[in-house]
């Protein structure tokens, strides 16, 4: 259910994206890099079909190709549109839908403001994008909504995890696959990631 991704390029990035001295150009550019490394190991397993191609010397290839309907990304706004990129990448004909939730900073339950995803997903792959796994809510609470319209497999992909969201998604969202890029060590009273890179959300788009 967890994958934490161990590459030597991803570590490299993530410790950039630690830094609180790289600014927001570089953070942008990073989290893009990083979300496309992330969304190259999620489709890994996506389902192919055979398909003839004439190449240019006018001789047949037998070659594969993603089966459609092919998967549909979705962000968690606001941070998650900055992996959107990177993810449409690896996917440049991927359907999107979006979830708007905000933080609750009393309860720290997530609230919804925004949604656009079609009403029937049956069958479908998701993809569920955004930078950081803390209390695990948001993701449980997009999670939900998907399943509702019928989506047949989930996976989130996120640049850092905290154990305690890990453990509350295996709990509420049974088959859901998280991929990462770290797990951390934990969540502070605020509820964010520790030792984590500051607040994402922030850091790509400024102060909100």
């Amino acid at each position: 259910m967890l994958i934490v991704l161990d590459h030597p390029l991803v570590a490299d990035r993530v410790a950039a994206l630690r830094d609180p001295t790289t600014g927001g150009a570089d953070f942008r550019r990073l989290v893009r890099e990083v979300a496309g490394y992330l969304a190259y190991e999620a489709t890994r397993t996506l389902a192919t079909e055979p398909v003839t191609v004439q190449t240019a010397l006018g001789l047949d290839a037998r070659c594969r190709r993603v089966r459609a309907p092919g998967p549909v990304v979705v962000p968690i706004l606001r941070a998650g549109l900055g992996m959107l990129d990177g993810v449409l990448g690896a996917l440049p004909n991927a359907e999107v839908g979006v979830i708007g939730l905000r933080r609750d900073e009393a309860t720290f339950d997530p609230v919804v403001y925004a949604e656009k995803l079609r009403d029937d997903l049956s069958g479908r792959e998701a993809f569920v994008i955004d930078p950081m796994l803390a209390t695990g809510g948001s993701l449980v609470a997009a999670c939900e909504m998907l399943q509702a319209r019928g989506v047949a497999h989930i996976t989130a992909l996120t640049l850092l995890a905290a154990p305690e969201g890990v453990a509350l998604v295996e709990q509420r969202c049974p088959g859901l696959t998280i991929l990462t890029a770290a797990l951390d060590d934990g969540l502070n009273e605020r509820a964010f990631i520790v030792p984590g890179l500051g607040d994402a959300g922030d850091r790509l788009f400024g102060p909100a």
